[in-house]
């Protein structure tokens, strides 16, 4: 691993948004499946800004593009964690076991 942020960041960015939901009475619209739902939304609006571009220009993005790009990317990133939340489930701890598996079957070249 290298350069992560501090271990528990994603813990408390977690407890921010059960925070959020609970302020707003939203945890009756928060079910794994509409939150899950909700993700595959987000990543697909997160697709749209590289829609028909070539490979290279998805790797120059402008700067509006980029910030718009990041926002998706952190939609993505709250629903996940948001459904990691609902379900139990240590999202980096199941990415670590995830990466664990993946080196097994993908040797290295």
């Amino acid at each position: 691993m290298t350069d992560a942020a501090p271990p528990d960041s994603l813990r408390r960015l977690a407890a921010r948004l059960q925070a959020f939901a609970d302020a707003r009475d939203w945890g009756r619209f928060h079910s794994p499946k509409n939150l899950a739902s909700a993700l595959v939304v987000e990543a697909g609006e997160l697709l749209e800004p590289f829609q028909w571009l070539t490979e290279q220009q998805s790797r120059e993005l402008p700067p509006d593009v980029q910030d718009a790009v990041a926002l998706e990317m952190a939609d993505v990133l709250l629903y996940l964690v948001q459904l990691g939340n609902q379900l139990g489930v240590d999202v980096v701890q199941a990415a670590h076991r995830k990466v664990d598996i993946n080196e097994g079957r993908f040797p290295k070249a």
